[in-house]
């Protein structure tokens, strides 16, 4: 039996980026910013590899940004322009030292995947019969926000087609790496040198072999019908690229009414969504859900369990959410992202800081 797709539709709020933030460094507070995940070096590696990059720019190339922008909080992953400075103007040395950017921030695998992703561009231009400009192996962005430091708060965005990266990092210690979105087309490549290439597969199939062992009982509350609305929606995700999401009651079957088995498949599903990020940041946020129950977490899956056929599943722990979506162009067109319900943009850090400092801060 399926229920009606109404199993994610929670109370969005969009909201404007706030003014200058109050800061300072007299007295570290006490308690850590909630949801913040701590990792002073991390943060000073992130530092200098983005300063590195924003000193190997040529005069005029427009990267940085005020910290306090707007566009810090503007993250999509359609094929359009954004500000910032895009592969296509960089040489072979300033591309490097944006690489080693993102190298910083993901995990081998995540770089990997994120580099694959890009590479896909070229398979697209070559193979579409309408081509975009925006879908091109070096349409990708590099805009950073607010001035590098190892003591400092500031941020950045390597952002293009199917992907997104938002890195915010509050006093030189405290990291938020999210949303982070990561997308593919063609999910499985059809042809051509790299024929059967299927760079977000593992997202994929334990997703569907979680769904596919659900008994009778559980595919009630676990499965839904994909309605029309989803595939009108930005990318096919409920959550769309909306500044903030706000929790709502979950929906789908709880951990903790899962078979040990499927519990095991479900933390290694949400591990691999989340691995996509540096280890020693990624073991940080996989700890605080745990502290936060894993018994707690909802899966719910829409659509076929059929390979080639439209699917969608959706991932919500009390801190954070997980969506999937295949829905468009047969079912051969991945999105996948990963929030955080108080700490995407690192808004919990930020007004941590706000409420506990004093100083203001301008960069």
């Amino acid at each position: 039996m399926k229920s009606k797709f109404n199993y994610f539709c929670p109370h969005i709020l969009v909201i404007g980026f706030a003014g200058l933030l109050l800061m300072a460094h007299a007295e570290e507070p006490t308690e850590p910013p909630s949801g913040a995940t701590e990792s002073p070096e991390t943060a000073q590696e992130l530092a200098v590899a983005a300063q590195r990059f924003i000193d190997a720019l040529d005069p005029g190339m427009k990267a940085k940004y005020l910290f306090q922008d707007t566009e810090r909080g503007n993250f999509h992953f359609f094929p359009i322009p954004r500000r910032g400075v895009p592969l296509k103007q960089l040489n072979d040395g300033q591309r490097q030292l944006g690489y080693a950017l993102m190298n910083v921030t993901l995990s081998h695998v995540g770089s990997q995947k994120a580099f694959t992703i890009m590479s896909l561009g070229d398979y697209l231009r070559d193979n579409d019969d309408m081509p975009n400009q925006y879908r091109d192996s070096d349409q990708y962005y590099f805009t950073i926000f607010g001035s590098p430091s190892p003591k400092g708060t500031w941020g950045f965005r390597v952002e293009g087609f199917h992907l997104s990266l938002n890195v915010t990092v509050v006093e030189g210690r405290w990291i938020s790496v999210t949303p982070s979105f990561f997308g593919v087309i063609p999910a499985i490549v059809p042809d051509g040198p790299r024929q059967g290439l299927q760079v977000l597969k593992n997202e994929t199939e334990l997703g569907r072999a979680l769904a596919k062992s659900f008994d009778a009982k559980q595919r009630t509350s676990g499965f839904a019908e994909i309605p029309d609305f989803l595939t009108e929606t930005v990318g096919g995700l409920t959550t769309g690229n909306l500044r903030r999401i706000r929790r709502a009651d979950p929906h789908g079957v709880a951990a903790s009414d899962m078979t040990k088995p499927q519990r095991q498949i479900l933390m290694k599903l949400v591990r691999e969504h989340i691995g996509r990020i540096r280890r020693s940041l990624a073991d940080q946020d996989l700890a605080r859900i745990d502290r936060a129950g894993v018994e707690n977490i909802h899966f719910i899956w829409g659509g076929s369990l059929e390979p080639g056929k439209p699917h969608h599943y959706l991932i919500q722990g009390p801190t954070f959410l997980i969506e999937y979506d295949n829905t468009q162009d047969d079912a051969n067109h991945v999105h996948c992202v990963y929030r955080d319900f108080d700490n995407d943009f690192g808004d919990a850090m930020l007004d941590h800081y706000h409420k506990h400092h004093l100083r203001r801060y301008r960069k």
